[in-house]
């Protein structure tokens, strides 16, 4: 059986728990965020933990694999790989510094103070920068640092940057950015590999169809291939005759970024009757 950490609570959980029931794995106690949790259809049991913990636990071996932000892999730098980005969560490491302070760029920390709950990660980017700041650890609230004097700048996890300007500052440099991914422990998983196999089928299969449209629509025969141009489809599109005359329908496959940049060009060649549907898995 295939062992599979997943945070306990916070901003990966849903999303991972999404992802594997898009993959139709089923949990026995649905969402309830029990410390086990077995598939019902599949052969994988879920371990809630920390995130802080995740890396830690698949290192150790108590799980197989687990799903964890990047940040906190790199943090924690435990011998574990990953396997899959899984493109979700995102979010950055920044520097950030008081909001009336003047800041020309990352050699203006040479000597000062910055406050994050990240020090490997921060130390290893002054490094690669020749920056040499002295780093204090805090395990929460970093953004008040500067405000009581702890600290010139912070470096921390962002998303929207609301938390630092309702503290006074301001984001001046991103120093990494940060998604989900999945994480294996780097000795063999024996018979255990092809359960993992099939969930990364399974995964890809999600991920490729995740943006992606099924559309149809009619257009004069005339247009078929201009069409074909636009719509490729992932090898060609599918056109079939219309009963109308010198009518077809064309199906095929897009992206919803292309979709809006395209539609007007289908119809000005005369596309009608353009649908579009979702697609649940893409295998190509």
């Amino acid at each position: 059986m295939l062992t599979l950490a997943v945070q306990k609570s916070g901003r990966l959980t849903d999303k991972t728990l999404n992802l594997l029931e898009e993959c139709d794995i089923k949990l026995q106690n649905g969402r309830k965020a029990k410390l086990k949790n077995r598939a019902k259809n599949f052969d994988l049991e879920a371990l809630f933990m920390r995130d802080d913990d995740i890396p830690e636990v698949v290192f150790d071996e108590i799980a197989d694999i687990g799903v964890v932000g990047e940040n906190v892999f790199l943090e924690k730098d435990r011998d574990v790989k990953i396997i899959k980005r899984l493109g979700f969560s995102s979010c950055r490491l920044s520097l950030a510094v008081p909001k009336e302070q003047e800041y020309d760029g990352i050699q203006d920390l040479d000597g000062k103070k910055i406050a994050t709950s990240y020090p490997k990660i921060l130390k290893s980017e002054l490094t690669k920068r020749k920056v040499k700041a002295e780093i204090h650890v805090i395990s929460g609230s970093v953004e008040i640092a500067p405000s009581i004097d702890l600290a010139d700048a912070v470096f921390d996890i962002v998303s929207t940057g609301s938390t630092l300007r309702s503290n006074g500052l301001k984001e001046v440099e991103t120093l990494l950015e940060s998604e989900a991914v999945l994480i294996a422990r780097k000795s063999s998983l024996g018979e255990d590999q092809i359960i993992l196999d099939e969930l990364l089928f399974r995964i890809n299969s999600v991920m490729k169809a995740a943006d992606k449209k099924y559309i149809l629509l009619n257009a004069p025969d005339s247009a078929i291939d201009a069409i074909s141009d636009i719509l490729p489809g992932m090898k060609s599109p599918t056109v079939m005759p219309l009963a109308k005359e010198g009518w077809s329908s064309v199906h095929s496959v897009i992206s919803e970024e292309d979709f809006w940049k395209n539609i007007k060009k289908l119809k000005e060649l005369g596309a009608e009757g353009v649908l579009t549907f979702p697609i649940e898995k893409m295998i190509l």
